[in-house]
């Protein structure tokens, strides 16, 4: 790839990486994104602040997790790589901590289809992972099995993650599954959210197949 490209692409990183705040994504160094490059991912470094980061920051990570740039790649690089090896279809994760993901994942409850939205998510139902400690093996683990069939998930007691086929439709999928939590979480106060059947969910599957921002014409 010429080297412009990966610059904007580096660039394209930093500038989602420094919106996860304002989408109410991630506080403070928290959250990580990273998108598939060549051999390998190019990844948001470990504890530097957004507003601080540049595009020559972003680490390219090998799939063996070998890398030669002067910044380690974010704790959770492993599930960013293992994500990226495992499904083909995807060329981007995004990782945070939003407020109403996390305290579903606290509860480690699982996101019913109370709204049809949820189809963007790949299917009928956001699953909750079981826990196991950060940036570990196990945590990948999980986290594959969350996300079979899905484009994102909840890690329990620590927070989502989203991907996509581009970086775009990732930070998109982040939002959409943010407010999904959020209004479940209204409803349940509100009285008993009323489940849409299998039939009505597949309906709204089959539209979301092309649906949310389409990737930027090189």
């Amino acid at each position: 790839m010429p080297r412009h490209t990966e610059f904007a692409t580096r660039q394209g990183i930093v500038e989602a990486a420094r919106s996860l705040a304002g989408l109410g994504l991630a506080e403070g160094t928290s959250g990580n994104l990273s998108v598939r490059w060549e051999d390998g991912l190019l990844i948001t470094p470990s504890g530097l602040p957004y507003g601080q980061m540049g595009a020559d920051d972003i680490v390219f990570l090998r799939l063996d997790g070998g890398f030669e740039h002067p910044l380690r790649p974010s704790s959770e690089w492993r599930f960013h790589r293992d994500i990226l090896r495992a499904r083909p279809e995807v060329n981007a994760v995004v990782h945070g901590h939003p407020i109403h993901c996390t305290a579903f994942a606290m509860c480690r409850m699982e996101i019913p289809a109370a709204h049809y939205m949820i189809a963007a998510a790949g299917g009928p139902t956001i699953r909750c992972s079981g826990y196991a400690t950060f940036g570990t093996p196990e945590l990948s683990v999980l986290a594959l099995e969350a996300l079979e069939g899905r484009a994102g998930c909840l890690l329990a007691n620590h927070g989502m993650i989203a991907t996509g086929p581009s970086l775009d439709k990732a930070l998109w999928l982040a939002v959409e599954m943010e407010t999904l939590c959020r209004q479940y979480a209204v409803a349940l106060q509100v009285g008993r959210p009323h489940i849409l059947s299998e039939a009505e969910i597949g309906e709204a599957l089959e539209k979301f197949r092309d649906y949310g921002p389409r990737p930027k014409a090189e």
